[in-house]
Order: structure tokens, then C-alpha cells, then sequence
């Protein structure tokens, strides 16, 4: 089994001077950085008095399922001999609170996979269904990622 390690420095940023000396005192802004990448300036959602210009927790973690079965698919795709020439995603995820805390309840991926061959068009649904088994960050999380694809021929 191998073992594989992510880092990266968060720093909050959003000391207005005051540090956390009221719940309008302070910004929620937070920097992200790791080597050999592009910073991230992050917050809270607007709900929670962030800002909307900045990448929030909640569609982080949206994206990172996302992005995960797209690349899970991708590599399905190439062992199988199946050609993708696009790929899009709109994914929604739902959360709801509960007092101070709360969970999400369930993500819905909703893929477009354009395929290259028509021929390969009933092979798509197994490829979603091996993609979903391979993600690493579906795998990781308690609630149900659903999925509701659909597929394209090129041309």
C-alpha cells in the first residue's frame, strides 16, 4: 500500500486590529500556499459574513469531488480504450446546519463526458461507475456523492 502526504501553510489574514474581539471585528480571510503552486485567498462563505470573491471550505470540498472523478474517469477511460475529448461538471452540494455546527448531506456530480466514439457511448455509464469507486476523496467523505451524467459524441 503506499502512502502519499499533502501539505500546504494556512495563515489567517483577516486581523483587522482587533483580532477576534467581536464577530464583526474580524475578517475571515485566510491565505493558502504550497510549494510549487499558486497562492489561494480564501473565506467563509457569505452566509457566515465571508467573502464572496474568495473560494470558500464548502466549494472547495464541491470541487474536490469533482475534479476527483473527472480524474478518476479520465485514467477509466484510457485503460478501457475509450477517448474523452471533454468533460464539464456542475456540481451542487448541500449542507445544512445545525446550531453552531452542521454536514453536508449529499453532493450531486452532473458530468457532461463528450466521447470521441459512438461505438463507446453504452460503455460511459460503467466508466462513471469505476470512476466513483476510484476517488479517493468520495471515498473519504460520510455522505452520498450522486451521480446523474451525461453523455455526448464529438462532432
Amino acid at each position: 500500500m503506499a502512502t502519499h502526504t499533502f501539505a500546504l501553510e494556512l495563515t489567517w489574514t483577516g486581523n483587522r486590529g482587533t483580532g477576534t474581539s467581536g464577530y464583526r471585528d474580524y475578517d475571515r480571510a485566510v491565505l493558502a500556499r504550497s510549494t510549487g503552486m499558486p497562492d489561494l485567498e480564501l473565506s467563509a462563505d457569505r452566509a457566515f459574513r465571508g467573502d464572496r470573491a474568495r473560494w470558500n471550505p464548502e466549494v472547495l470540498l464541491v470541487a474536490a469531488l469533482s475534479e476527483c472523478h473527472l480524474l478518476s474517469l479520465l485514467h477509466v477511460a484510457v485503460t478501457r480504450g475509450v477517448t474523452v475529448v471533454d468533460y464539464e461538471d456542475a456540481p451542487v452540494g448541500t449542507m445544512e446546519q445545525s446550531g453552531l455546527g452542521g454536514r453536508f448531506t449529499e453532493v450531486r456530480l452532473r458530468p457532461v463526458v463528450t466521447v470521441a466514439d459512438p461505438g463507446h457511448l453504452d460503455l460511459v455509464p460503467q466508466l462513471h461507475a469505476e470512476a466513483a469507486q476510484a476517488c479517493f476523496i468520495a471515498a473519504s467523505v460520510n455522505f452520498p456523492v450522486h451521480h446523474e451524467p451525461t453523455t455526448r459524441v464529438a462532432g
